[in-house]
């Protein structure tokens, strides 16, 4: 009797002690109240290549690796991996890892969501465009079987997240949302996940609520419990949301706003070098231009006018007038921060008016032409204003730009259907490798997601066999000759139209620790909020 006693009190310490511990634990837990000047347009991960919606997805969603709190690449759902053979790479998966509503996570999963990948309506075809097949060794493993040698695959495979097939096939959501024709489906709207948060309300452009996954296999590193997510697309109102409290966290801040969210002293402004490019991309393939004053012909075919182009903009009054100074112009589509960064090739054709008309009459265009700019407003730091300098500096060379600015959640449908003549584009490397812009970006369009973002269908055979043979070298120093090489012909070729590298700009309050990744993702796990400051 005594040891039953002494029994039923250690189980009365305990059970204590464990409601203590879930008290404190409740009591440190946040609540996270996040801004941005856009929404992600839908919760499926494979629906849209876009970094707001990948940021905001990655939270509920997971991939086989993922980044550390210092960026390094690290294991997610897939435990560790090794190449088998110069073109098969063995991933051993995580095991007891559940998705949010209690289904196993296993090989057949990640098998579903590549087939899901390469399909009809995604937009993640050239995260996976290197993959044969994935075989299933067991529940746990599974090989991926390459085309060709690919010693960046593990890389490549951030942000490439993993779906349900249990979930998706009961939901009727096979397929991704199809961004371009407008399809819908229940993916949409509610996610089933393995990551730290749960989807639990979502009102698209309105407030989408996420809440801490209980049953997540990792660890956080923060108390965020609970976390409202709400698009602010005015730059005043957004700005005076977090300066008067009502958020937390909010980006972009302005360029203009900077200097007064950093004066007041319960706030702060986190900046850093984004990873990404702004530029111009131009439709070169079809004969006749769709949104143009020309009839019978495409202006955008001769280089001549491209160049032209090219050299009426003012990149540093746009740096100087519009980005207040927070943006490095750029002569190449590749960052220093990515590996195959040509610093030799960092000169861009000097803005030169009188040179640029000349190129457009030697082009048989010397009284200029009209064509139409389509361009987001709510996806870029400053976009809309960025183009409408850019169509003042066209018009100083005979071109009438026709402006149309819009929100991204029709911008994006139209421009992905390449129904555009000209328009502006962000890219960052999610690899952190200028294959991830060669392939996507500067290839011709093809099979297995080549050129899925080259909207304008720039073309040249030479940049294609490049980046064919530079993602299997895995000797360095080839490789990046190779890959400057390719930079070397696209811009020789004027394929787009760089602008500049913006710079991350986001606001918080002091209490509010984020960790700000270079490709302007938001990891919530990592977020410490101190509720004891102001």
């Amino acid at each position: 009797m005594k040891f039953m006693k002494k029994t039923a009190t250690a189980s009365v310490i305990v059970a204590c002690t464990a409601i203590n511990l879930a008290v404190i634990q409740n009591a440190n837990a946040a609540t996270l109240r996040v801004a941005n000047q856009g929404d992600a347009l839908s919760l499926d991960p494979h629906s849209l290549n876009e970094s707001l919606q990948l940021s905001v997805v990655g939270n509920v969603y997971e991939g086989l690796v993922y980044r550390d709190r210092n960026y390094k690449l690290e294991p997610a759902l897939a435990t560790d991996w090794k190449q088998t053979s110069p073109t098969v790479w063995r991933f051993n998966l995580r095991k007891n890892v559940k998705f949010h509503d209690g289904t196993p996570f296993t090989a057949d999963d990640v098998i579903f969501s590549y087939e899901r990948s390469k399909g009809d309506g995604s937009d993640m075809k050239s995260y996976v465009g290197q993959i044969k097949e994935i075989v299933k060794i067991n529940d746990h493993a599974v090989d991926f079987v390459l085309t060709a040698p690919f010693p960046i695959l593990p890389e490549r495979l951030y942000s490439w997240m993993i779906m349900s097939k249990k979930w998706c096939e009961s939901n009727g959501s096979t397929k991704p949302v199809d961004r371009r024709k407008g399809i819908e489906n229940i993916a949409s709207f509610k996610a089933n996940g393995t990551g730290p948060y749960r989807a639990r309300e979502r009102q698209p452009n309105v407030r989408s609520t996420f809440t801490r996954n209980g049953n997540y296999w990792g660890k956080f590193e923060g108390n965020v419990e609970e976390v409202i997510f709400t698009p602010i697309g005015n730059d005043s109102t957004r700005v005076a949301a977090l300066l008067s409290g009502e958020i937390d966290v909010m980006e972009p801040v302005p360029v203009q706003d900077v200097a007064r969210v950093n004066g007041n002293p319960n706030l702060k402004v986190l900046q850093g070098p984004e990873s990404r490019i702004i530029f111009l991309g131009m439709d070169q393939k079809r004969d006749e231009l769709q949104y143009s004053s020309v009839k019978g012909k495409n202006p955008f075919k001769d280089v001549r006018v491209r160049k032209a182009f090219y050299q009426a903009i003012d990149i540093e009054g746009i740096k100087k007038t519009v980005m207040r100074g927070a943006a490095v112009p750029s002569a190449t589509l590749i960052p220093p921060q990515v590996k195959g960064y040509a610093a030799d090739l960092a000169t861009r054709f000097p803005y030169d008016v009188e040179a640029a008309k000349k190129l457009l009459a030697d082009a048989g265009y010397g009284a200029g032409f009209e064509v139409k700019l389509n361009c987001p407003n709510d996806r870029y730091v400053n976009d809309g204003e960025i183009c409408q300098a850019v169509a003042a500096n066209l018009s100083k060379i005979g071109v009438k730009v026709n402006l149309e600015a819009e929100t991204k959640g029709t911008y994006f449908p139209k421009v992905l259907s390449r129904n555009t003549s000209f328009y502006m584009l962000g890219w960052t490397s999610s690899t952190g490798d200028a294959h991830n812009v060669l392939y996507p970006i500067m290839s011709s369009p093809g099979d297995g997601g080549r050129g899925q973002f080259n909207l304008g269908a720039y073309s040249n055979p030479k940049v294609d066999d490049l980046t064919t043979k530079l993602a299997s070298e895995i000797d360095q120093t080839k490789r990046d000759a190779m890959i400057r090489e390719a930079i070397k012909i696209h811009q020789d070729d004027v394929g787009h139209l760089p602008l500049h590298q913006q710079a991350l700009s986001w606001g918080s309050k002091k209490s509010v620790e984020v960790v700000q990744y270079p490709d302007n993702y938001m990891p919530w796990k990592f977020i410490k909020v101190n509720k004891a400051a102001k």
